[in-house]
């Protein structure tokens, strides 16, 4: 087995937390290779989920923008978003709605350290089960949960 750093994923920065691993095997052992679309406009916090879910055997792919993950979305086809709420111009709460409406394969995850739970809330019943949230920091192993979910739920 192969020992890794793992990431807390924070609003505004990456931290190292130690403890975490990932078999060898791992990427060999998953199932289901999913399409992972990640959104922030914190592109660390992008770059550092996608890598992440990246190495755990999924192909990802890290924007920057609410607009950019449309675009994106045509060619790439993902079968799983994961989007932060607050981001200028086309918010995460949009860009889900959007996705449920013209991605009906996709599951979407949300994911916020600033914004408000209630409208969150609020906006994800409309949505169906399709759309779940989670509060910043997130650790890795619960983005990984998340997809494995949805594996399970295929």
């Amino acid at each position: 087995s192969r020992r890794l750093s793992a990431f807390c994923i924070c609003s505004g920065y990456s931290r190292l937390i130690d403890g975490w691993c990932v078999a060898g095997t791992d990427r060999q052992m998953t199932s289901q290779k999913f399409r992972v679309l990640v959104v922030d406009d914190e592109r660390l916090i992008a770059d550092t989920l996608a890598l992440i879910v990246s190495y755990s055997g999924h192909e990802a792919l890290a924007v920057y923008s609410g607009r950019e993950a449309i675009e994106k979305a045509v060619g790439f086809n993902p079968q799983i978003l994961i989007s932060d709420v607050l981001m200028p111009g086309f918010d995460g709460i949009e860009l889900a709605k959007h996705f449920v409406t013209n991605h009906q394969h996709c599951r979407v995850l949300l994911i916020s350290g600033h914004a408000e739970r209630t409208r969150i809330t609020h906006s994800l019943t409309s949505q169906g089960n399709s759309v779940q949230f989670l509060p910043k920091p997130i650790l890795p192993q619960t983005v990984l949960a998340f997809i494995a979910a949805c594996r399970n739920a295929k």
